[in-house]
């Protein structure tokens, strides 16, 4: 699977661990940065090179991280076709996935351990939208509600 990961200074490390644990389990992984920890920069601008790159086909799904995992989550659900969610554990990190075909997974560096980062992308990566009838119910809901606010944007 091909996967856009970005973060922020205070996600650099966490970023990292992803990178080399994806890559290892044969992903193919987008690293969009930042790149040098130690220089100034905002989380917006990472959520949004990760979730552009989603949204133009680049990558299946995206990963984005900053200190807390709130700042990213925000701003990406912010993209149309966004499905965001912050995970702090392996269940939601799939089941996000599964009944709320969420696309990219946010992350709290400063929350969680690098072993609780590595099992949330790998169950993020293998995790599929499993189609049922309550589960497409709801996310057609979820759709319609973004509809009806990018028709007055």
């Amino acid at each position: 699977m091909k996967i856009a990961l970005a973060a922020d200074h205070a996600g650099y490390e966490a970023k990292q661990v992803v990178v080399e644990d994806l890559r290892t389990g044969g992903h193919q992984v987008m690293d969009l940065g930042t790149h040098d920890p130690g220089r100034p920069d905002d989380y917006p601008d990472f959520a949004e090179l990760a979730c552009e790159a989603l949204r133009r086909g680049e990558a299946e799904r995206a990963v984005v991280i900053c200190g807390s995992g709130v700042g990213v989550t925000v701003a990406a659900n912010k993209f149309p076709g966004i499905r965001a969610g912050l995970c702090h554990d392996h269940y939601s990190a799939h089941q996000g996935v599964e009944h709320d075909d969420m696309n990219v997974l946010c992350l709290g560096a400063r929350i969680v351990g690098r072993e609780t980062i590595r099992e949330a992308g790998r169950a993020f990566v293998a995790a599929r939208f499993t189609g049922e009838e309550r589960h497409a119910r709801r996310l057609a809901k979820v759709k319609a509600i973004e509809s009806r606010f990018m028709k007055g944007a």
